[in-house]
């Protein structure tokens, strides 16, 4: 047979295989946005629980968009009992005054600040943590990235799921909070649009590897157990390392149902770049197989690739479910997350799809990533393993 037969029909398959996989991903993505939004508010019999109490640790660097707000909702917590850990290594770090300045506004609370500019590894923010550890009281610890916002019943919510022994952490899920801007509008799709999406999926499908800096939950005892923060000072990615290590050790991850919100402040393309990128390679190194074959997240490029490929009504009518799925899911997604977004915002998907598609091509390349002010590189990331 003539080797354009060959060429037109590997292309057609091809092409089918595109629309048909996007489609799927898509259609499947929005089924666990749904289950999520449906799903039960909490545990049940949490509220009923006498909760422990808690050490809240949160690493600080720097005057970061809206920290007053966002640690001072760390302040107004319902839990009955908790304390607030605030670490920084340099004494000249602008959060100090934010930190003071949160004293002298809850005198009643238990706030706690670390200046500490002892150096344990390459990731600083562990570094910060390990500073920090000693001045907490509490056996039950959370761990809260410095841009996290959350609601009063926060900590009651997260630590509920430890009354149980068998779990190890628990994690939240996070949404876009974004500052003024285009590309920091752009960056929330980044998360509301493509990765909690695809957590949702993977969690639906019964996989918990996974950990986020947002929020993680867990015991001392736990702590200690897997090699505390100093197994971890060299890590890259140290919060998924810190879900791993748990389960590894035959313990649970609990994904919260709680979702709190995480600010995007990128103003320009060149942060936004560098960030995702970050991201992308980092996730290439701890979970390959699944960077690999996140190319069917991309549902506008491919689903146009694949009609490019093999412009059939059928390919035609998979790509119109597929972009029906995702616009469903975009507004589902909005409807569900406090900050109120933009209906129209639903336009820039296609843009942001094509974005994603050239900073995973380009986080093919290398594995290098810079994370404030550091080089690092991703691959042989991992915890440090004692013989």
């Amino acid at each position: 047979m003539p080797t354009h037969y060959f060429v037109s029909t590997f292309a057609s398959c091809l092409g089918t295989g595109l629309v048909a996989v996007a489609t799927g991903y898509a259609v499947a993505a929005l089924g666990a946005v749904l289950k999520s939004i449906h799903g039960p508010a909490q545990l049940p019999g949490a509220g009923d629980r006498v909760l422990p109490p808690v050490s809240v640790l949160k690493p600080l660097h720097g005057a970061e968009p809206r920290l007053y707000e966002n640690l001072r909702g760390f302040c107004q917590q319902a839990h009955p009992n908790y304390q607030l850990i605030f670490g920084v290594r340099e004494p000249q770090d602008p959060a100090i005054a934010v930190v003071h300045r949160l004293r002298a506004e809850f005198p009643q609370l238990a706030i706690d600040l670390v200046v500490d500019p002892h150096v344990h590894g390459a990731n600083l923010k562990v570094s910060n943590l390990l500073n920090m550890l000693p001045l907490a009281r509490h056996d039950w610890l959370v761990l809260a990235d410095s841009d996290i916002s959350v609601p009063a019943d926060y900590l009651s919510r997260v630590t509920a799921p430890l009354a149980d022994p068998g779990v190890g952490i628990v994690t939240c899920l996070y949404y876009g909070v974004p500052q003024a801007g285009f590309w920091s509008r752009l960056g929330c799709l980044f998360i509301d649009d493509w990765f909690a999406p695809s957590v949702r999926l993977s969690h639906t499908f019964g996989s918990t590897r996974f950990a986020f800096g947002s929020t993680i939950t867990l015991r001392r005892e736990t702590l200690q157990s897997i090699g505390g923060f100093e197994i971890l000072r060299d890590t890259l990615a140290d919060d998924f390392w810190l879900g791993e290590l748990t389960r590894q050790a035959g313990l649970r991850t609990v994904l919260s149902d709680l979702v709190v919100g995480t600010e995007v402040s990128e103003t320009r393309l060149t942060e936004l770049w560098a960030h995702e990128l970050r991201w992308l390679r980092t996730i290439r190194a701890i979970a390959p197989g699944g960077f690999a074959m996140s190319f069917v997240c991309f549902t506008w490029p491919v689903s146009l690739c694949g009609l490019a490929l093999a412009p059939s009504m059928l390919n035609v009518w998979l790509a119109v479910v597929a972009g029906s799925a995702r616009i469903a899911q975009f507004f589902l997604s909005r409807g569900a997350r406090r900050p109120a977004i933009p209906w129209y915002e639903v336009l820039l998907t296609p843009f942001r799809d094509l974005l994603l598609v050239l900073e995973w091509a380009v986080a093919l390349t290398s594995w290098r990533v810079k994370w404030r002010g550091q080089v690092l590189h991703a691959r042989k990331d991992g915890p440090i393993r004692y013989p």
